[in-house]
């Protein structure tokens, strides 16, 4: 035991005393609150005001003068602040285009108009929009309205166009109405039905915005699993590599036995994986607290993270040492470690389903099926709708006796692996020293 103490000890001290992983370990979290701190600030950025002309074909007179209005930039910086009024993160408003509507000769010749529109020109030549002649009054054979079509000049950016879009659209409507003698001040606000957010309702109280907490606490619960296990079943299958190539692993094996230095080495990059997963529940609790929605978050769901943790880093773990003692090379590993990378990515990817549809059959059985299940039950317990306990603590057990399974099977190939030298093993192999040890 003091062996096994002595390696932990050692492994844990190696990697928390080095810049780099303190730098990987903080690096995270600081550029995710510098994105939201930026992204804001990046989307209310200025661009340069589009400058330019264009022309409109209708020759049925319907909707033109109506959308000539509706992009002049008075009309286009209103229905900016009135979509800024609703929207939930306050940004800048952008400066609106500045567009101009001219007449291309011969009036009402589309062609012609496109012509006008591919030629050179000292002015920006922008976009051409064709009205159909029946887009306001039907024709008595059809029982739809026309529409609009829009011809672009090359470089247009992707604002302007919506704008265009919404322009023609709202034109349309407003003639369309005005055809059978409906204002469209009257029909505007029976049509505007705001969408309230809903509000969570407990035995603790109300609170708003509880259920888009709900919805994306199990995908934050599945990336700190993720990590954890990635954080310290990478740094310990390298470690093994360097120690076995550099043969400081015969030194160590000359002090104790192979089952004694895997356990030292798990147990050493165990602890390092749990300081990170620390450090980030801390600064999600921190959170929390500082926008007063700790009260959403059931504190047993933490308890259940580590517990989770813990098995699931015994599985991917004691596999990627196993990878590590077979190997001489980085370079060499990645044939054999992606049999094992499959499992985790489709574990990341079964956490996405489970938590958005936590009832669902496949969710529920992806719950029992190691190594998924770690990530499925999780993701269920943080989702709307948690399961039962008897189906955490058999998926729990489930996890448990994989754990004991991908153990014992690093034990097998360590103590073959690790004085293996020349051409690396495929996973076949592996299977074979398993069968041997």
């Amino acid at each position: 035991m003091n062996r096994i103490f002595w390696v932990a000890r050692r492994e844990f001290l190696a990697v928390v005393t080095r810049k780099s992983f303190l730098i990987g370990l903080l690096l995270p979290p600081l550029i995710g609150l510098g994105m939201i701190a930026l992204i804001p600030r990046l989307m209310s950025s200025s661009s340069p005001v589009v400058r330019g002309e264009i022309v409109i074909v209708d020759p049925a007179r319907t909707a033109g003068e109506l959308l000539e209005k509706l992009i002049s930039p008075e009309s286009i910086t209103a229905r900016l602040e009135e979509n800024q009024s609703r929207a939930p993160i306050p940004l800048a408003l952008p400066e609106a285009p500045q567009l101009s509507v001219v007449a291309a000769p011969p009036p009402g010749d589309i062609d012609a108009a496109k012509r006008w529109l591919s030629e050179r020109s000292t002015t920006r030549r922008i976009a051409v929009v064709q009205i159909a002649p029946d887009a306001v009054q039907r024709a008595p054979s059809n029982e739809q309205f026309g529409g609009y079509q829009l011809f672009v000049n090359e470089g247009l950016d992707e604002r302007t166009e919506s704008t265009l879009h919404t322009g023609a659209r709202l034109a349309l409507l407003q003639a369309r109405l005005s055809a059978y003698d409906i204002a469209p001040v009257d029909v505007a606000p029976l049509l505007r039905v705001e969408r309230p957010a809903a509000v969570l309702v407990e035995r603790s109280g109300e609170q708003s915005g509880g259920l888009d907490f709900n919805r994306v606490l199990p995908m934050v619960m599945g990336i700190l699993l993720f990590m954890g296990v990635m954080m310290g079943g990478q740094i310990l299958m390298t470690s093994t590599i360097e120690e076995k190539s550099s043969r400081v692993m015969e030194v160590l094996l000359s002090a104790m036995s192979p089952l004694e230095l895997m356990w030292g080495k798990l147990l050493g990059l165990f602890g390092v994986s749990l300081l990170g997963l620390g450090i980030y529940i801390a600064l999600g609790v921190a959170g929390l607290l500082q926008f007063a929605l700790f009260g959403l978050l059931d504190p047993l769901l933490i308890v259940w993270l580590v517990v989770f943790f813990i098995v699931t880093y015994l599985v991917f773990g004691a596999l990627m040492l196993a990878i590590g003692a077979a190997v001489n090379q980085i370079a060499d590993a990645q044939t054999l470690l992606m049999p094992v990378m499959m499992p985790l990515s489709l574990s990341y990817l079964v956490m996405i389903v489970a938590g958005r549809m936590p009832d669902s059959t496949v969710s529920v059985a992806a719950s029992f099926i190691p190594p998924v299940n770690t990530f499925a039950m999780l993701a269920r317990m943080a989702s709307t709708s948690p399961p039962p306990l008897w189906q955490s603590l058999l998926s729990l057990g489930i996890s448990m006796i994989a754990a004991a399974a991908a153990v014992w099977f690093a034990a097998k190939v360590l103590r073959i692996g690790l004085l293996m030298h020349g051409k690396p093993p495929n996973f076949m192999t592996l299977l074979r020293w398993a069968r041997m040890a």
